[in-house]
């Protein structure tokens, strides 16, 4: 039986995370995940990729985001500070060099696809092995990692159970260059989405919706149908 290794949030998104022994689901998700966002004067969101909703901006991943008892708070270039905050607004228009804002999801969803992001050990194992890379989870940035012995068994699940939760399979996620930036700690590496674009069309891992919200913890047991 597969078991849960790690739990990852992203308080605010493209920020670094934070590990969790547990956490409420609900049907948006893991509760406080993706809650803010860094939103420029048109509306985008900072990430490490252009589109209809996100602005690409690199300087993003400088900043760690951590849940505490007084609220959500962003480490980086040697500072600290709360969310909201005035101080915090300008310091990332400064390194953006743009007008940007640390703003609460309204109308815009902060998630790219399904509510949770899932990815199999072995998985990332089979990268690290046959790819040649690092393979370290958190460049992918996943919500759970589960302890599994089959690389990409995760995308053959119809549904999972863990704990009081129940998900039910998306699609595979399509990785692109923010895998190969620096990020959380992790120097820049600019082979690992050349090579699993060759191997796996650019897939690594799966998107979940709740289907049933609930607790989870790590070490629960995964139980999941295909």
């Amino acid at each position: 039986m597969p078991t849960l290794r790690e739990i990852r949030r992203y308080p605010v998104k493209a920020m670094g995370g934070e590990s969790l022994p547990y956490v409420e689901i609900e049907p948006r998700g893991l509760v406080g995940d993706r809650r803010y966002a860094v939103v420029d004067g048109d509306g985008k969101l900072a990430s490490g990729k252009h589109s209809a909703r996100f602005r690409r901006r690199d300087e993003v991943f400088e900043f760690a985001s951590r849940t505490t008892r007084d609220g959500v708070r962003v480490t980086g270039r040697g500072g600290e500070w709360p969310v909201p905050s005035d101080d915090l607004d300008h310091l990332l228009s400064q390194a953006m060099r743009s007008t940007v804002r640390v703003l609460p999801e309204t109308t815009t969803p902060h998630f790219d696809a399904g509510h949770v992001s899932l990815v199999g050990t072995a998985s990332l194992d089979w990268c690290r092995e046959q790819l040649g890379v690092d393979s370290d989870r958190r460049r992918i940035r996943p919500n759970l990692v589960v302890e599994t012995d089959e690389p990409f068994v995760e995308e053959s699940w119809a549904s999972v159970r863990i704990g009081d939760v129940s998900l039910v399979a998306d699609r595979r996620i399509e990785r692109c260059r923010m895998i190969d930036i620096a990020q959380e700690g992790l120097p820049r590496d600019g082979r690992w989405l050349k090579a699993l674009t060759a191997a796996r069309e650019m897939c690594l891992g799966v998107y979940l919706d709740v289907d049933a919200p609930g607790r989870i913890s790590v070490g629960d047991e995964v139980r999941a149908r295909g």
